[in-house]
């Protein structure tokens, strides 16, 4: 603990009295959050394109000729469990510099990680270099989730956050549509030699990073981090220019409410680890719960639903893509559709219900495929009517874990969230389920799904009890800042 951060020092750092979060809260919708939402919400469009496009060119990668020795299952099982994992250390690294250093710098350098990661993804010759890269491009993106949701939800008002944040999270699937259709290109043999076409999409990834690199100069950092920080000159001068620019052709409402806030450097892992599992030890449980589900359900089934079109239904690899393409548009409109109830109906209602609703129905998908009356159309169209609620449920246990615990522990708690549910459940899930899949006994993927199914049901009951009614109101109400004048040892449920 450094001499700044000592409690004695705590006690005589400053205190300033802000309007600033109120003022932010208070703003209508604007060119400006498109601004934000483009900047740092395209990032999920590259994760789907990268998760989608290595699960649906998997046969091609192991079949000789590709220029990769690998097999299939090490593509969908040892690779996609290596990415995850990556995503899952990269989250707690770079949460811990994200908290302590800033939103802004933080998302510059992670996206550059991704950046460099996939561009030498695309130069794999030999297994390892594969891994290792795969785990390096999961390292970045990881550090993605915890900067790019803190800036999200600390920069767009109360009364929009539900909606933009799930529509931001499920814009995954916009890119998981563009990973199916490339990798029809990249397996087309007529079009490009099967050495090159996975190759290409792999640096597509990394061109499309860098052009999203350049826009997001534009973001500014979270006033609200500034402000923490002793840095408030510069959280005035940002939220004055959006005034400013906002307010130039409408008038704006007046702010209403101040913080008294006792500026200070860090938080240490003690204060972080008594806030979620003492203060907050039942929103920690919900938010392990819901993770845990979504995660398992996820990565399981974006890594191999092309090998059970290949093995149960004689699909070609080169056409998996389409059929890939068809849940990938349910996964995105379920929270475009869905969002905005997360912001009138309510947090509680929507999170148990979409979670609840995806598991039952996915339990219906297994019995119905276990009898043997689907086939890869069916199959397909059941998958994607679960996933539409399924993807509004999971984009919303990020939208939960980023605004239910206080600002100073925001990026660490998204990070320590994401990294325990998706260890438990990304990890697991592609290897259990490319081994129960890769068996190729109907039987043992009907267990697979209903796995997922149980998770889903378990974390729906789970947030029907304990999820927080954060609905329109402002973070700092919902989750009062440690550094809050009076807010220190406050009561967290």
């Amino acid at each position: 603990m450094s001499r700044a951060e000592t409690p004695a020092s705590r006690r005589t750092a400053p205190t300033i009295t802000t309007d600033i979060p109120a003022r932010l809260d208070r703003l209508p919708w604007s060119r400006w959050h498109w601004t934000i939402v483009i900047g740092l919400g395209t990032v999920w469009i590259l994760d789907g394109l990268e998760v989608t496009v290595v699960g649906n060119i998997a046969s091609r990668l192991s079949e000789p000729g590709s220029g990769l020795a690998i097999s299939s299952g090490q593509v969908t099982g040892v690779a996609a469990a290596l990415y995850v994992a990556g995503a899952c250390t990269g989250a707690l690294f770079w949460a811990r510099l994200t908290d302590r250093y800033g939103r802004r710098r933080l998302f510059m350098i992670t996206l550059a990680v991704y950046l460099a990661a996939t561009a030498l993804t695309s130069l794999s010759t030999e297994a390892w270099w594969f891994f290792l890269f795969r785990f390096l491009t999961g390292f970045g993106i990881g550090g993605e989730y915890a900067a790019i949701n803190s800036a999200i939800d600390e920069l767009i008002p109360s009364e929009h956050r539900g909606r933009v944040d799930l529509i931001i999270n499920g814009s995954f699937w916009l890119g998981a549509v563009g990973g199916s259709l490339l990798s029809i290109v990249a397996l087309d043999t007529a079009f490009l030699p099967e050495n090159l076409g996975w190759r290409l999409t792999f640096a597509l990834g990394a061109v499309l990073a860098l052009v999203i690199l350049l826009v997001r100069r534009h973001v500014p950092e979270s006033p609200r981090w500034l402000l923490i920080h002793g840095r408030e000159r510069e959280a005035e001068e940002i939220v004055a220019g959006i005034e400013r620019r906002i307010g130039a052709d409408r008038a704006l409402p007046e702010p209403s409410g101040c913080l008294e806030i006792r500026q200070r450097g860090t938080v240490t892992f003690r204060e972080i680890a008594h806030t979620l599992f003492a203060r907050y030890r039942r929103r920690a449980v919900l938010g392990f719960s819901l993770f845990i589900g979504q995660a398992f359900l996820y990565n399981a089934i974006t890594f191999g639903f092309g090998a059970i079109l290949t093995k149960f239904f004689d699909v070609p690899s080169g056409r998996t893509g389409y059929y890939f393409a068809v849940i990938a548009v349910g996964n995105f409109f379920g929270p475009l559709l869905l969002g905005k109830l997360f912001d009138t109906v309510g947090r509680r209602i929507m999170i148990s219900s979409t979670y609840l609703l995806s598991g039952v129905l996915l339990f219906a998908t297994a019995w119905l495929f276990g009898r043997g009356v689907l086939n890869a159309a069916t199959l397909t169209a059941c998958w994607c009517v679960v996933l539409f609620f399924a993807s509004a449920g999971a984009s919303s246990a990020y939208l939960t874990v980023s605004e239910i615990f206080p600002m100073e522990t925001r990026a660490m708690s998204i990070a320590f969230f994401y990294a325990l549910g998706t260890a438990a459940g990304g990890i697991s899930g592609p290897l259990l389920f490319a081994d129960l899949t890769g068996t190729g006994r109907v039987g043992d993927t009907v267990l697979a799904f209903q796995i997922g199914a149980a998770l889903m049901c378990v974390a729906g009951l789970v947030a029907a009890v304990l999820a927080v009614n954060a609905e329109r109101r402002s973070l700092e109400d919902v989750a009062r800042p440690l550094t809050a004048v009076g807010g220190e040892g406050g009561k967290g449920e």
